[in-house]
């Protein structure tokens, strides 16, 4: 991996150095634009409304328009705000995990100690460990201002950046002033159906099929030319399925009824697992 962003931790008098690290990746499938009569590449181009020149992106600045005056704002002019100088990421308080909400979470970033002695990082990451905090920390980068969570993940520092307040919306529907009065029979049940499908949560299991079929689907074409029509490539209509997702069109069942067929099959697949050994996951490529 290649670092991102080098700074320090600061909290008190006790100073961090770190680089900054992604954390995650995208794997989907890269595709590009083509004209549907001919296959040519659809290519998108800058250009100047003043003199209809193509315009090199390293002679791109940025602009602000109020709606009656436009101010440019160049590469210089960002560089030189005192937020984009600092280099430090500095920690405000330390809070319990469970405060903050996973809606807030936005990008993660691994953080490797960037000093010849690693013992200020180890004693940070120990201490976070040990009074079961997260750091609340404030920094630039990428000419915006975040508001992270640093915390421990394993032997590493992991940090999160988090979405401000008002990047958060609030959840209002008029449904939510319904107030529908739930049974108890129909909560034991209920709960009888999340313990049929409680299990240890195993990330590795899931596999985005999406991206499977369409890779399936890129290699059928490059095997056997462009026209390879769905139920050739997967083995099943593109229609075909288990009803309509919004229930429309099958039998109509009460709450109870739902939830206690829904015990039924999810037993009935469980039991079925314990007899048939596990599947191979299939490969992407």
């Amino acid at each position: 991996m290649r670092s991102i962003w080098k700074g320090a931790i600061t909290f008190g008098l006790v100073n961090v150095p770190v680089k900054v690290y992604s954390a995650t990746e995208d794997h989907d499938i890269s595709l590009h634009q083509v004209h549907d009569a001919d296959g040519g590449r659809i290519r998108y181009q800058r250009v100047c409304e003043i003199d209809g020149a193509v315009v090199e992106y390293a002679h791109i600045d940025k602009a602000y328009d109020d709606g009656e005056r436009t101010v440019i704002i160049t590469s210089d002019d960002i560089a030189s705000l005192p937020a984009e100088k600092s280099r430090e990421i500095d920690v405000v308080e330390f809070v319990p995990s469970e405060q903050i909400d996973p809606i807030r979470f936005d990008k993660s970033y691994y953080l490797e100690p960037d000093s010849k002695s690693s013992k200020a990082y180890a004693l940070l990451r120990r201490t976070l460990e040990e009074t079961e905090r997260v750091a609340i920390v404030h920094f630039a980068l990428r000419q915006k201002t975040r508001l992270a969570a640093l915390r421990v993940a394993g032997d590493v520092l992991l940090l999160q950046t988090l979405l401000w307040d008002d990047e958060v919306r609030e959840a209002k529907f008029p449904s939510l002033d319904d107030h529908p009065t739930v049974s108890r029979k129909e909560l034991d049940m209920s709960a009888k159906l999340v313990e049929s499908y409680s299990t240890d949560f195993e990330p590795g299991k899931f596999s985005d099929d999406y991206q499977l079929q369409l890779r399936e689907l890129i290699d059928a074409k490059l095997a056997k030319g462009d026209s390879v029509d769905t139920e050739e490539t997967f083995g099943e209509s593109a229609d075909d399925g288990d009803g309509d997702a919004d229930g429309s069109g099958g039998e109509v069942l009460d709450l109870m009824e739902a939830l206690r067929q829904s015990v039924e099959k999810s037993r009935g697949a469980r039991g079925a697992e314990t007899k048939t050994p596990a599947r191979t996951k299939k490969s992407a490529s």
